[in-house]
């Protein structure tokens, strides 16, 4: 049975799926992961949420990308991120680096795992874990960089396989400290849950396609076919377009009320802004530029849904400024409530809106 509803509908339901009402300390977002690029935005994003960081692992997740995950979820995210098959893994971690050591695929994996466990016994700076895992893991997989002076592992499989490797990454001043896990976890023997990962991707920025699935995932749709294929889903068109989203939760997506008035200030990389149909968020082929840029994206101001706006951050001392970009006019109580926040989170006990 195919269903249909409209765009409001559909930014209805993510408002509500993603707690901007602040309902819960505990979001769901974080089943899929609050990628924490650049440092720090991850705490933004679950302020935004009414949430806070306590408890949570910083992990490379989906993508090798860091992610903010709940740390008794890392078993279960191992097992959903772990390659579907050979093909699945060269797709992941291909690059003109290890063109060759990409065609490996599980097998190469399953070597950098082993790698960061043998290697990583406590607390290490990641450059002293990259040389110990490249010495340690087949040829084909690291490269001679010029800059380092070094042969070392391709930086895409470092951090894809680090999960697999049961370690957490531990910001410290300019640099990155890599840490075993408190309570490491074996290396999945075979993908296991990807189809429900897919289907909370699809909940909370769906209705979606197989191609944006696979993009979530950093691979491509025949390699995804699996678990897509796994994945119990309903076929819905928003607006004539087709797309598909998971068959327990179709009910909440046609019966999301209508949101009250709110606005957020969302940073670079929040998941709301993770939707892999960029055109269906942000109609506007100039906003969508300027929010998703090659480099230095801004973060987005958040109005009923949509965006609204843009905003850049500069904190000098104690002092925060946040330059505003807005593309309709904006509530200015709840924009500087939103910015104390902000500006709470950064450590700033002064906020200038510029």
């Amino acid at each position: 049975m195919t269903l249909t509803t409209t765009r409001a509908q559909v930014l209805a339901h993510r408002l509500a799926a993603h707690r901007f009402d602040r309902s819960t300390p505990d979001p769901d977002v974080l089943s899929l992961g609050v990628q924490d690029t650049p440092y720090g935005s991850a705490r933004l994003a679950l302020a935004a949420r009414g949430a806070s960081t306590d408890g949570l692992a910083l992990v490379w997740a989906v993508r090798g990308a860091p992610h903010l995950h709940r740390r008794a979820d890392l078993p279960a995210l191992a097992g959903a991120l772990w390659p579907l098959s050979d093909a699945d893994a060269a797709k992941r971690i291909g690059s003109s680096a290890i063109k060759e050591g990409a065609k490996l695929g599980l097998a190469a994996f399953e070597a950098t795992a082993a790698a960061f466990r043998a290697a990583v016994r406590a607390p290490m700076p990641k450059g002293a874990v990259s040389a110990a895992v490249s010495a340690a893991i087949p040829a084909e997989l690291t490269f001679w960089c010029a800059t380092c002076g070094s042969q070392h592992v391709s930086g895409l499989l470092f951090q894809t396989a680090g999960l697999f490797g049961a370690v957490e990454l531990v910001p410290e001043g300019g640099g990155t400290t890599i840490a075993p896990l408190p309570e490491p976890f074996p290396v999945p023997a075979k993908a296991a849950g990807t189809a429900g990962y897919l289907e909370t991707f699809l909940r909370l920025l769906g209705p979606g396609t197989p191609a944006e699935a696979a993009k979530f995932l950093g691979t491509s749709p025949t390699a995804a076919r699996p678990a897509w294929t796994d994945a119990d889903l309903t076929e819905i068109i928003v607006d004539g377009v087709r797309g598909w989203f998971p068959t327990e939760h179709v009910d909440a997506l046609l019966k999301a009320p209508e949101p009250s008035p709110m606005l957020r200030l969302l940073p670079p990389g929040d998941p709301y802004l993770q939707t892999r149909n960029r055109p269906f968020l942000v109609p506007d082929k100039a906003v969508e530029k300027e929010l998703w840029r090659p480099l230095g994206n801004p973060g987005a101001i958040l109005l009923n849904g949509e965006i609204a706006g843009t905003w850049r951050p500069k904190l000098a001392g104690r002092r925060l400024d946040l330059t505003v970009t807005a593309f309709t006019e904006l509530p200015r109580t709840e924009l500087e409530s939103e910015a104390a926040l902000v500006g709470e989170v950064r450590g700033a006990t002064t906020v200038r809106l510029l």
